[in-house]
Order: C-alpha cells, then structure tokens, then sequence
C-alpha cells in the first residue's frame, strides 16, 4: 500500500474537483492506487448524477459561439444562481457551446452522445461536472445555424436571453441589430404565414365574441359586417404583435422590422431565440430542507 501524502490528495482533487476529504477516503479505499481512486470516485459521481436528476435546474447560462459561417448557442442549466459563477460550471458551458457550434447533431439526444474536445461524451462531462459541483446540472437544448452565403448574427443578453439570426442579404450589423430586437421583442415567429393555422383560428373566435357582444342589439346582417370588420382589424394588430416583420423595430419604432429590412435589400431566413429557464416550473426555495439534504449527502 502506498503512503497517502498531502501532494498524492492534491493530485486527486485536482483531476476530480472533490473535497480533500473524500480523496483521502478514495486513496485509502484503493491502497493509495491514484488510478483507481480516479475510477472509484467516476462511479460515484455517476451515482451522485442519478441521485440529483430529479432535482429542478432553472438557473445557469445561455452561451453563443459563433465562427466564419456558422453560430450555436446552448442553454444549461443548474439548480442555484450562484452554481453560475463557478469556474468548472463555466468551463463545461463554454466547451459544450464550443461542441455545438462544430457539431452536426440532429437533436438533443445525438447532442448528448456526441464527443467533446476531452474524448469523452457531451452526458460523460456532464455527470462528472454534477459530481464536482454537487449540483443537479442539465443540458437543456442547443441550436446551430451555418450558412455558406447567408449573414450571420447573434446577441446575447447577459447570460439569461440569447439569440442567434439568418440574414438573406444585409451586413453583420443588419443582423445583430435584428437580434437584439428578437431578444426584446419576443416574437413568436418570422411572418404571419408561419403562425400555426389553429392559433389563427383561435383569435378570430375570441375576437368574433368579442365583436358580436359589442354589437349585441343591431340587425343581424349589420351586426355579421361589424364583426367582419372588427375581427379583420384585431388579427392585423395581433399579427403585427407577435411576427417579426409586423412588429416595430426596437431602435426606431417609426418603422418596422418588415420596413427596415425592405430598406436594406434583406430578409430573415430564421431565428432561435433561448430565455434562461422558461417552461420550466420552479418550486419554492425550502433552505430549511436544503441545508438538511447536504447535511445527508443528498
């Protein structure tokens, strides 16, 4: 057996990120077989990942890579805010965005499966970062834009919205600038032709009861044009609302986004935009019950 010396759990923690007192464990458990000990504490930190994935992530980081031809973004998420400031933390965003960005894959699962700079898997960095960090850690989506001809743009709001856009024409500042406003704006899609045909339909119901309570009391053949009107009046405002082109362009709101693009000979071929931890249900913080599972090892 090996004597475990001070440098030997230096090593240790410094392959593995743990605590001195868990590597002294692990040397001991293996003979001081460093080795081993590396391998010994990768399980474990598998069994630490299964234990925290039921836990809910809605904090973390949304990253942007872009490159000559190409942009991705991920978004990533962890259980506390203060997780984000952790430089390991930062360290896997910022490799798995560097992934994305020269990667192929086709959906999340290939995304997870698919080989980071290190030889080991996008999920394989994953486990090992909730195994250093002691957090629940998840990689929530990606999206990945190339264009051979097209322009390419991105912004990103601090950490918590990001945006990446595909211009037709334009320049590099065209396309940030309309980045920035996907980023304020959130609109739902690039034109009306996009929106889904059953959200459509379900304006015009809301907005014909709305008409028809409004023109309760005329003759029906006039009350049938007032709604007419009053629906095809709404729909107009609503698509302006929520498609890009429709809405006001965030830097001027004297035109549109639609105006200033036709100004400027270009047109946007698509966008992703990520809000940090939408969708995601929050539960309410129980430090009292949080303090009590660490104190478990939980």
């Amino acid at each position: 057996m090996a004597e475990i010396t001070a440098s030997l759990v230096k090593e240790l923690r410094e392959r593995t990120g743990s605590g001195m007192m868990e590597c002294k464990k692990a040397l001991q458990e293996t003979g001081g077989d460093i080795e081993a000990a590396v391998e010994s504490m990768r399980k474990a930190g598998q069994a630490k990942a299964d234990k925290k994935a039921g836990r809910i992530a809605a904090e973390g980081l949304i990253a942007i890579k872009q490159a000559p031809g190409a942009a991705a973004m991920v978004e990533i998420n962890c259980e506390t805010d203060f997780v984000t400031k952790n430089d390991d933390f930062r360290a896997f965003v910022d490799a798995v965005a560097e992934t994305a960005l020269s990667g192929r894959s086709a959906d999340l699962d290939a995304f997870l499966a698919s080989t980071m700079v290190n030889g080991q898997s996008v999920e394989q960095n994953r486990r090992e970062c909730i195994a250093k960090i002691g957090e629940n850690i998840n990689v929530r989506r990606f999206a990945r834009l190339s264009a051979a001809e097209g322009v390419l743009g991105s912004y990103l709001h601090g950490t918590r919205i990001g945006v990446l856009v595909e211009l037709e024409g334009g320049d590099a500042e065209l396309a940030k600038d309309i980045a920035m406003h996907v980023a304020a704006s959130r609109p739902f899609c690039v034109s009306a032709e996009q929106l889904p045909a059953e959200l459509i339909a379900k304006e015009k119901t809301i907005y014909a009861a709305q008409a028809a309570d409004e023109a309760k009391g005329k003759p029906a053949h006039v009350i049938e044009k007032i709604v007419e009107k009053i629906v095809e009046g709404k729909l107009r405002k609503y698509f302006e609302s929520v498609t890009l082109l429709g809405q006001p362009f965030v830097k001027d709101d004297k035109q549109s986004v639609g105006e200033l693009l036709a100004a400027r000979k270009a047109k946007v071929v698509r966008f992703e935009r990520f809000e940090l931890g939408e969708g995601i249900e929050k539960k309410a913080d129980n430090f009292a019950a949080e303090v009590m599972a660490q104190a478990r090892g939980e």
